[in-house]
C-alpha cells in the first residue's frame, strides 16, 4: 500500500480501554484504490522488564491471575512473566521504575532499554518498551505483590535463570514478553 486516508472512525467500546472500528481507504501500488475496514484496541502503550542477578544467576519474575489466558484455556488462568504495567502518561523509563517497585518490591536505579516492539500490530495499537536491569538484595524495599487500589495480586519469584529458561520449552511460561527477555539474555550471554 502507497497510502492511506482514514475515512470514518466509530468508537465501539470505550469501558476500559477504546475500541474503535476504522474505515480506510488505501491506495494499492497499481494506483487502485480499495475502502477496507479494521477494528484496533487502544489500550495505552507500556513497558516490560527483567531482573536478573550475574553473581547469583537468578531472575525476578512475577505470576498472576490473567482472564484472557482464562477464557482461552490456561486452566487456572495464572502466568508468568515479567514485571510491566502501561506508562499512564510516564516515560517509559519512569514507567517501568515505578512497576517494578509496586509489582515485586525492588527499587533499580539503572535500567536499561534494550528495544521496542509491537506485540499484536493485527489488532492492538501498544508498543512495549523492554528493558533490564540488575538486582541485589539491598535493593528490596518491599515484598511488592502490585499495587491495592488496581485489585493485584502478584506472587514474586525469584528463580535460577535456567530453570525460568527451561520453563519455556515445558509450557509454564507462555508469556511472549517474558520468553522474549528471557531469550534476550541468552542470546546475548548477560546472564548463564
Amino acid at each position: 500500500m502507497k497510502k492511506i486516508e482514514i475515512r470514518h472512525t466509530e468508537i465501539l467500546s470505550d469501558n476500559w480501554y477504546t475500541l474503535k472500528k476504522i474505515t480506510f481507504e488505501a491506495t494499492l501500488k497499481d494506483g487502485s484504490t480499495q475502502m477496507q475496514n479494521r477494528e484496533a484496541y487502544d489500550r495505552g502503550n507500556g513497558a516490560t522488564i527483567l531482573l536478573y542477578s550475574k553473581a547469583r544467576q537468578t531472575v525476578i519474575l512475577t505470576r498472576q491471575f490473567r482472564l484472557p489466558t482464562y477464557i482461552n484455556g490456561n486452566e487456572n488462568g495464572m502466568l508468568i512473566e515479567c514485571c510491566a504495567g502501561l506508562l499512564d502518561k510516564d516515560n517509559p523509563e519512569d514507567c517501568i521504575r515505578r512497576e517494578t517497585e509496586e509489582e515485586t518490591g525492588y527499587q533499580i536505579t539503572a535500567v536499561k532499554k534494550v528495544f521496542e516492539a509491537y506485540m499484536s500490530p493485527g489488532s492492538v495499537t501498544e508498543i512495549l518498551y523492554f528493558f533490564i536491569a540488575e538486582y541485589d538484595k539491598g535493593m528490596k524495599v518491599s515484598d511488592g505483590g502490585g499495587a491495592d487500589d488496581e485489585d493485584e495480586h502478584i506472587e514474586v519469584l525469584e528463580l535460577p535463570f535456567a530453570k525460568a529458561y527451561g520453563m519455556i520449552d515445558t509450557g509454564e511460561i507462555r508469556d511472549g514478553k517474558t520468553i522474549i527477555l528471557l531469550q534476550y539474555m541468552k542470546i546475548n550471554k548477560l546472564i548463564l
